[in-house]
């Protein structure tokens, strides 16, 4: 697949600046924000916010839970420091910001795409999911592969796997047909340190989740207690996977060659 494109490259930004509290609550500054949504001046930038505010309220939802006002301090250019104003704004802020932003601005519905999927519940319906458009399935997908990926980690650590690279190359050279992670890389034309799942679409984040969730129950119920046996574990059930996926397609096509 092409290289991320540039609404790709907004949606992972619009993740880069996202903060962890202390009780693991996800949160984004506006002052971060505001430059990721283009907007050069504060004032302009803030009376989009209240905007959003003024949204939050109507939906009876209390604003003060998902804009919470702090100060910050700001160097000057003659290093002299004053406190400025900044806000500390929910997922659920954030995607009110983007409806009420600007909509002249590309990046303006690149962010309504990207909070309108994070918002959504964890676990949708088939008829929700069908109702999706691609873009949203594969941010979907996406957050769900990142979620199984560090759960199977977790699984695979307990298993004595040490070399996660050389685990997790087993894994895609299963259901890519002998293929690591770097071959994959340079097939999709991707530059260094690029995620390939970053680069995959709805059906490909769902058959790699496949493999994900397959093997960590595989590892749990085989009580695998080797590196070894962990990664020929994993390649084993990327095959299963391949094999699925061509039986799937070959089944489809049949079908279609005697509609």
């Amino acid at each position: 697949m092409k290289e991320l494109d540039h609404k790709e490259n907004y949606h992972k930004t619009f993740e880069e600046i996202k903060h962890i509290d202390e009780n693991d609550i996800e949160f984004w500054y506006a002052r971060e924000l505001q430059s990721v949504l283009q907007y050069k001046e504060w004032r302009k930038f803030e009376n989009v916010i209240n905007k959003a505010k003024e949204s939050c309220k109507n939906s009876d939802i209390s604003e003060l839970e998902h804009f919470v006002d702090v100060d910050k301090l700001s160097k000057r250019a003659n290093n002299a420091e004053v406190i400025i104003k900044d806000y500390k704004l929910t997922r659920y802020a954030c995607y009110l910001i983007a409806q009420n932003g600007d909509t002249r601005k590309k990046v303006i519905a690149l962010a309504q795409t990207y909070f309108a999927i994070q918002t959504r519940k964890q676990e949708i319906s088939e008829k929700e999911y069908t109702s999706l458009t691609e873009d949203e399935k594969r941010f979907y997908q996406r957050n769900l592969t990142k979620k199984g990926n560090y759960s199977l980690n977790q699984t695979a650590k307990k298993a004595g796997v040490k070399h996660f690279d050389q685990f997790h190359n087993a894994g895609y050279k299963g259901l890519y047909n002998g293929e690591t992670a770097d071959d994959i890389a340079k097939r999709k034309g991707l530059r260094y340190r690029e995620d390939i799942l970053d680069n995959m679409g709805s059906e490909e984040l769902a058959a790699n989740l496949f493999r994900i969730t397959q093997t960590e129950a595989r590892l749990k119920r085989d009580k695998v207690d080797t590196e070894k046996k962990a990664c020929d574990t994993h390649h084993k059930i990327g095959k299963i996977v391949r094999k699925a996926i061509k039986l799937a397609e070959r089944n489809y096509a049949r079908r279609i060659a005697y509609s």
